[in-house]
């Protein structure tokens, strides 16, 4: 009788983000409905876990507009490094000079 292969559960990375830490996270619908403008800029605010499946996920504010965003996957976040194809030339810039300051306020409203 041949053997049946066995199924091993989903393994997500454990990426670990602090608090004031500046990331690049996509916003998954746009990202896979392959719409534009899915990439932003965020600051972590706070990590939690989902009870219904135990994921890390973070909390973060969206720095272009100040916005909370709340259950973001880290599987769509990345840190410091930017993807260059999914930003401007001007927010990749800004992103690595305020990087560079080690800052991690907001910059002032308009």
């Amino acid at each position: 009788m041949a053997q049946q292969p066995q199924t091993q559960p989903a393994v997500r990375p454990q990426i670990h983000y602090r608090m004031g830490d500046m990331v690049l996270f996509r916003d998954v619908e746009r990202f896979w409905l392959g719409q534009p403008g899915h990439t932003f800029v965020g600051r972590v605010e706070r990590s939690w876990t989902n009870t219904h499946n135990g994921w890390l996920l973070y909390d973060l504010t969206e720095l272009s507009g100040n916005r909370a965003r709340a259950g973001i996957d880290p599987d769509y976040m990345r840190l410091s490094e930017p993807d260059t194809g999914a930003m401007t030339p001007a927010a990749v810039a800004w992103l690595r000079q305020h990087l560079a300051q080690g800052t991690a306020t907001l910059p002032a409203q308009r």
